[in-house]
């Protein structure tokens, strides 16, 4: 048994002082409020639940500082993102991911959404383990101390009715059945663990292979790309004579266990669909306005039913603090209004429904029976000082570089600022470096 004392926390009835937390086999087995510490690890400031990271692209954390060459274009970062995805190999995969996956915890995250596409060899030859890349990303989140959901992707287009080119043919199964019979191959008993599927977009994935996609792990986490940019609504609606939304309704992909990522460019037709289908909207406002993409309905969707989550997608920042607070002031940008989000209502986005729709179930929320995730974060730096032990203050003051402690299923895998085992830093730059020259 471990034990916990948080300076202040926040509890399913909000913030609390003196909370004395234990923990018996990775899981908080008691939660007292106004209790002495005692011999307990201390945790200073305020004390979240694990925060979730709902959508993730590993291997683009290779492309932060370079794609803003001469101003940087959305041409520009694909082109770059394609080198990068031209090298990689398991072993180098591995290294990158690990890093990444280290900043991560570093910042407050306990779980990982990994949207996985970059299955096989260059030219979309087989490794042995036609996995391996899988595997790769899943004992490097092990390594780097977090839960992962492995969404393993199908990507088998290269556009509506378009090959796929030279660097895609890495993320191709042929179709979506030589998907599916792979995907069944990938299985992990861990509790730490999630597989679940994927289709990369209406682009990727032809619409009569949708419903295909969809059905092959009916109980486990379904992401997409969805409406991300205007071109993509245009190409749908010239296809198929319908939003992307209403495709993947038709095609059985809206769900309560489904989640469309980024969500940008809807109807109020596809607002209903997403809402009334119970469909998570993930959003991802770092890399929203790095790409240029646009700004969702983040509210619109929220009344009509569809819960937040929230990623950090290209990893141009890792800080779900900063997107936490990008979607409110985003909305405010939108609207020329203030007030659209609570401070109450991000912090669940990034965490007790983060978590849940990834097929963390038991996690980001701080009672006992859950997981024991612990993110403490300084209530007095430089950013924070003098506003207070509050949840505007973890929202819209504080970021990343303020989390000092985290406790991921029990175990303490940043203390004071630094991760137990990796130097990320030295790691960072020595796996992208190994690929990108």
């Amino acid at each position: 048994m471990t034990s916990f004392w948080c300076e202040q926390a926040l509890l399913p009835t909000g913030l609390a002082s003196g909370v004395l937390v234990t923990v018996v086999d990775g899981r908080f087995a008691s939660v007292e409020a106004d209790a002495s510490p005692g011999d307990a690890v201390r945790l200073s400031g305020i004390v979240l639940p694990g925060l979730a990271n709902c959508h993730s692209h590993a291997f683009h954390r290779a492309l932060r500082g370079r794609t803003q060459t001469e101003r940087g274009t959305f041409w520009t970062w694909r082109e770059q993102m394609y080198a990068v995805a031209s090298v990689l190999t398991p072993d180098s995969y591995y290294q990158l991911a690990r890093a990444v996956y280290g900043e991560m915890v570093l910042s407050g995250i306990t779980a990982v959404g990994e949207f996985h596409y970059l299955h096989h060899a260059p030219g979309g030859k087989r490794y042995d383990d036609p996995n391996a890349m899988g595997q790769a990303l899943i004992a490097a989140a092990r390594d780097a101390g977090l839960r992962i959901a492995l969404l393993d992707t199908c990507y088998v287009a290269g556009g509506i009715d378009q090959p796929l080119n030279e660097v895609q043919q890495r993320f191709s199964d042929g179709d979506a059945s030589g998907w599916a019979s792979r995907v069944l191959s990938l299985t992990d008993s861990s509790d730490d663990v999630v597989i679940g599927a994927a289709a990369h977009s209406v682009r990727g994935v032809p619409v009569d292979q949708l419903g295909a996609v969809a059905s092959v792990l009916p109980n486990a986490p379904l992401h997409i790309h969805m409406s991300e940019q205007v071109a993509e609504n245009v190409a749908c609606l010239a296809a198929y004579g319908r939003t992307p939304a209403q495709v993947l309704d038709e095609t059985g992909f809206l769900d309560a266990r489904t989640s469309a990522v980024h969500a940008t460019h809807l109807t109020p037709v596809d607002v209903g669909l997403l809402g009334s289908s119970a469909t998570y909207s993930c959003f991802c406002p770092t890399t929203e306005r790095d790409l240029a993409d646009g700004i969702g309905p983040s509210v619109a969707l929220r009344d009509a039913g569809s819960r937040l989550t929230l990623g950090s997608d290209s990893h141009a920042v890792i800080d779900l603090f900063e997107e936490m607070r990008a979607v409110e002031l985003d909305e405010r940008l939108a609207s020329q209004e203030r007030g659209h989000w609570s401070a109450a209502e991000l912090v669940a986005a990034a965490t007790v429904d983060g978590h849940r729709s990834l097929g963390f179930e038991d996690a980001g929320v701080i009672e006992s029976g859950a997981r024991a995730d612990l993110v403490a974060v300084r209530a007095a730096s430089v950013r924070t000082a003098g506003t207070g032990a509050s949840l505007e203050t973890l929202v819209f003051a504080a970021s990343a570089p303020d989390v000092t402690d985290v406790v991921v299923s029990g175990r303490q895998v940043v203390a004071d600022g630094n991760h137990v085992k990796l130097d990320v830093a030295a790691d960072l730059a020595a796996s992208i470096g190994a690929v990108t020259g």
